[in-house]
């Protein structure tokens, strides 16, 4: 941002180390952020650098006391970075990137906040009656992290309905987060935990869970998936109407992330047992394609000619 220096030595250092984070541990994320100029690039990966902590302690095998303490540690790191507290020769490398970050970029660090919340109720064993239930957690663990995206990318001058973008970027992070929920059925399963709300589990039979490669006879788990998929299909949709918001290069590294993961959840629709017998992913060619697509800006066109027509 016009104004601001570039960064110490030190910072770039700490943002070294929050790319190479992302490198090695972000596989879909990475491909979108790679298309952002440097200083955007840098961000996102000091938030994925930070998320990737909060998670990390919520899915490893710590005992649940162990896991509060620590997710309530990296809550006060996270109000050191809030109050201005965090100097650049800080021992932390995130901590360091993430308050480089939040001075150059107008981030909502309370989304890191609510992520945090988020993980608080996988610790707790949280489960989910309805979707509206589950609503509440993927806005803390994916809907917060589409906002915090947004105040890096920023939108347009002049962009139409852009007050509207912090809702759009939220339900963008839905429509990820079910898909990773409907990926992750039986090894979510395997970890204890179930996130597909309870009144869905027992409209198709599938109350038992997920913890082989095939389900009990009389439980439609094919019906399951669909119905859950065309949850997605239509979160994505709504999402996807913040793309002609923003830039040419938020733009395109928003569209190569969800487009990823559509592409993901059309390999799901089509074997919903798949994700029953191991993990679904894609090949990297393929999400290189995704990549240059978005960068094409072929997504973006398209979702900003179907808004015209429907304000026609």
């Amino acid at each position: 941002m016009e104004g601001l220096s570039q960064p110490s030595a030190p910072v770039q250092a700490a943002y070294s180390y929050c790319e190479a984070v992302t490198g090695q541990q972000a596989r879909n994320f990475a491909y979108g952020i790679r298309l952002l100029p440097a200083d955007k690039r840098q961000a996102m990966s000091a938030l994925y650098a930070f998320s990737r902590r909060v998670d990390d302690i919520g899915d490893g095998p710590l005992d649940p006391e162990v896991k509060w303490e620590r997710l309530e540690a990296t809550r006060a790191l996270l109000d050191r970075v809030r109050a201005g507290e965090v100097e650049d020769d800080d021992t932390d490398p995130v901590a360091v990137a993430l308050a480089d970050s939040a001075r150059r970029f107008p981030i909502p660090l309370g989304g890191l906040d609510e992520l945090i919340d988020g993980v608080l109720m996988d610790v707790r064993g949280a489960t989910y009656e309805t979707w509206d239930d589950l609503k509440v957690y993927c806005r803390c663990v994916a809907g917060a992290i589409g906002r915090l995206s947004l105040g890096v990318f920023g939108t347009q001058p002049g962009a139409r309905d852009a007050d509207r973008a912090p809702e759009y970027a939220d339900v963008l992070g839905l429509a990820l987060q079910l898909t990773n929920i409907l990926r992750d059925v039986r090894e979510d399963a395997g970890n204890g935990r179930t996130y597909l709300p309870a009144q869905d589990l027992d409209k198709f039979g599938c109350q038992d869970g997920f913890g082989g490669a095939t389900m009990p006879a009389g439980s439609d788990f094919a019906g399951l998936v669909h119905f859950e998929v065309r949850r997605a299909r239509a979160l994505f949709a709504e999402g996807y109407r913040l793309l002609p918001m923003l830039d040419r290069r938020s733009g395109a590294c928003v569209a190569a992330m969800a487009g990823i993961y559509r592409r993901l959840l059309d390999r799901i629709e089509r074997d919903p047992e798949a994700v029953l017998r191991g993990r679904v992913s894609l090949p990297g060619r393929e999400k290189a394609y995704v990549a240059v697509r978005g960068l094409s800006g072929l997504d973006t066109r398209s979702i900003a000619r179907r808004d015209v027509r429907r304000r026609a």
